[in-house]
């Protein structure tokens, strides 16, 4: 053997003996989870109780870093253009899929620049309308939306948000036709239905059933294909209009091109935390219902689905002019 060839085989050797002994040391320091929202909203909240166990199951600290701004799209592009060594993660939500279909063009391919980790959580939403309103069942609400075309208005944290969505998705499965009003966040849009302003809202779980339970507002059903176990009693709005199912979700995803092996020890110590019980108590608090296995070839699936599906709604509803 020559020795150039000698030599280009050592070399490939050594490449690979590095390679392996980079992979084994992962992590070898500080991995920030990137959430696309500001401090102090549901999923910076959940971040934050998630990395906790979430770190120590990795065997690295963890630390969330909130990069918010044009509707979730400042922190995903972050992410996307980060290097592919499993330092950088993001915590993303629905709007991930919604995005694609709202705007004409985005700085990165929410499919292509990024290789999934698995689905960490799911937060539905409640039906809850103002006291005054005539309507004490789900078939006496559509009733009611029937016999007002375009009267009946319904609040949302914003445009392109978990209850925007449902609101837009209830018009669309339903063929009812009532008016989106955004407001600045969650907070303002439920004082509006309080008030009276807005006959109704598909707000998150957690903060509509606190109202519920202060009695400000009442609640008629739920998003999820399923009832949940917090209100057993309560219809899901599916048993009412079969298909319908909305909700928001909080995925794990990396830059495109992170070894496999990174992929791995994220996805394991993810799963293992997941199925904290510590945590698993924290997120029914929050009104989340935590993944037990979670997997990049079922995140694969379910992101592709959610973004057709809301292309249609997104469609239909004219959303990004609401």
């Amino acid at each position: 053997m020559t020795f150039p060839a000698r030599l280009a085989i050592a070399s490939g050797l050594l490449a690979l003996f590095a390679s392996s002994v980079a992979l084994a040391a992962y992590p070898e320091r500080t991995v920030k989870l990137v959430v696309p929202y500001a401090a102090g909203g549901p999923t910076d909240t959940f971040a934050r109780v998630l990395t906790e166990v979430w770190g120590k199951n990795l065997g690295a600290t963890m630390i969330v870093e909130n990069k918010s701004g044009a509707g979730t799209m400042l922190g995903t592009e972050f992410v996307a253009k980060s290097a592919p060594d499993g330092y950088t993660i993001l915590l993303s939500t629905v709007a991930h899929s919604v995005n694609p279909s709202l705007h004409e063009s985005l700085s990165y391919d929410p499919i292509k620049d990024f290789s999934s980790v698995g689905l960490a959580a799911r937060a539905p939403l409640v039906l809850v309308v103002n006291n005054d309103l005539p309507a004490h069942t789900v078939t006496e609400f559509f009733e009611y939306l029937k016999s007002n075309p375009g009267k009946v208005n319904y609040a949302s944290a914003g445009i392109g948000s978990a209850p925007h969505l449902g609101g837009a998705l209830l018009n669309h499965i339903g063929k009812f036709e009532t008016i989106h009003v955004p407001y600045r966040g969650s907070a303002p849009a439920m004082a509006d239905v309080i008030g009276g302003h807005a006959e109704f809202m598909i707000d998150s779980a957690p903060t509509g059933l606190a109202q519920v339970k202060a009695g400000t507002v009442r609640l008629l059903a739920t998003s999820m294909k399923d009832r949940l176990p917090l209100t057993p009693d309560t219809p899901a709005i599916a048993e009412y209009l079969p298909g319908y199912e909305a909700y928001t979700w909080n995925a794990v995803l990396v830059p495109a091109g992170t070894p496999a092996e990174v992929i791995e020890q994220i996805r394991s110590a993810l799963q293992k935390s997941l199925q904290d019980p510590a945590l698993k108590e924290k997120a029914n608090m929050m009104g989340l219902l935590l993944e037990s296995e979670p997997n990049p070839a079922d995140l694969d699936v379910f992101i592709s689905a959610e973004i057709d599906k809301w292309r249609d709604v997104v469609k239909t509803s004219d959303m990004s002019k609401n």
